[in-house]
């Protein structure tokens, strides 16, 4: 791959299981926050879904649209946009009722002097979202940030694990989780509980980082010395077909790949492809982030794109210059600080 149109066709491909899912599924769908990194691709599978499938249904976004051509770009593929600032009462109160919602609204970085912002958006939020649509089954967007840290010899955190958030950020998710679930069951709204770590595509995430990192002869921190990712396109499938899953009170579902993957392994298979020395520094802490996500698999299968090709197509991207979203994952974080 070396165009974001090549990279998109393959990550907006529907599987055949998805156009099932999607002719299961009555009503239209709305996806509030479309407009983050997840939101657009997720925004043109499920259009790309309904069109293959031959399906009488609409996909929604909601964003502030406040700059960019994103909104003329999802207007153009098919999908009807509304700007609006969901913490507005008023415009939120004025977006459709729709059957299917997928909540990506939040606020990560930038947390750290601006605490208030955070909760406000990952906690006030939701509850007015939640009553907004309580007719609705819902699939909220959370991390697996609201895990603590574990030792990577003792296992990973399934749904069963107690949650410890560490920092603000990561306590305000866990705050969104509990409002969506107090109003859940309050109404009896059926909804899903998505705790995602990482996705990445190629434009950012934990291999473009390090794999940038290799390639430009940078040091490599490795206290955070393990992780967990799935490609994006595979996180947002799975997401579309949660709301198959949505129930009262919500059910949680970990997302992410199988694999409990080293960043010094990573670096140095980056490093054979790019013919260069990794320069590392600090060792490996005993706890890494870490979750479990045997449950998502059970339901949906095995992501559909392995490891081994992440890596082969971020090495291709970094090597061809290709385009970065300038938004790092800061995965390294131990202290919970963004």
């Amino acid at each position: 791959m070396e165009t974001i149109e090549q990279l998109e066709e393959i990550m907006t491909t529907p599987s055949a299981e998805l156009i099932e899912d999607l002719k299961k599924l009555d009503g239209d769908i709305l996806i509030l926050g479309v407009g983050g990194k997840m939101g657009p691709t997720l925004a043109k599978l499920i259009q790309r879904g309904i069109n293959k499938g031959g399906l009488n249904k609409k996909v929604i976004g909601v964003s502030r649209f406040s700059s960019g051509s994103l909104q003329q770009e999802l207007n153009d593929f098919g999908i009807e946009t509304i700007p609006a600032d969901l913490l507005n009462d008023e415009e939120l109160d004025q977006l459709p009722d729709i059957k299917n919602v997928i909540y990506m609204a939040g606020t990560k970085f930038g947390t750290t002097g601006n605490e208030h912002f955070t909760w406000a958006m990952n906690t006030y939020l939701p509850g007015r979202v939640a009553e907004k649509f309580k007719e609705s089954r819902i699939v909220v967007f959370s991390t697996g940030n609201v895990y603590p840290l574990t030792n990577i010899l003792n296992g990973t955190c399934t749904e069963e694990t107690r949650v410890n958030p560490i920092g603000e950020y990561a306590q305000s998710c866990l705050g969104r989780e509990r409002i969506f679930t107090h109003f859940s069951r309050k109404n009896g709204t059926p909804i899903l509980i998505f705790r995602l770590n990482y996705a990445i595509d190629l434009r950012y995430g934990v291999l473009h980082e390090i794999a940038r990192q290799v390639y430009e002869e940078q040091p490599i921190d490795l206290k955070m010395g393990h992780f967990n990712i799935i490609w994006q396109g595979d996180a947002n499938e799975y997401a579309v077909r949660s709301l198959l899953h949505c129930d009262c009170p919500p059910q949680t579902l970990n997302i992410t790949g199988p694999e409990i993957i080293s960043s010094r392994w990573i670096a140095e298979e980056f490093a054979k492809r790019f013919n260069k020395k990794p320069h590392f520094v600090n060792e490996e802490e005993p706890t890494a982030l870490l979750n479990n996500a045997a449950k998502a698999h059970q339901l949906f299968g095995y992501p559909k794109v392995s490891l081994r090709q992440m890596i082969d197509w971020t090495a291709d991207w970094v090597k061809n210059d290709g385009a970065t979203i300038n938004k790092p994952t800061h995965f390294q974080e131990r202290e919970g600080a963004f």
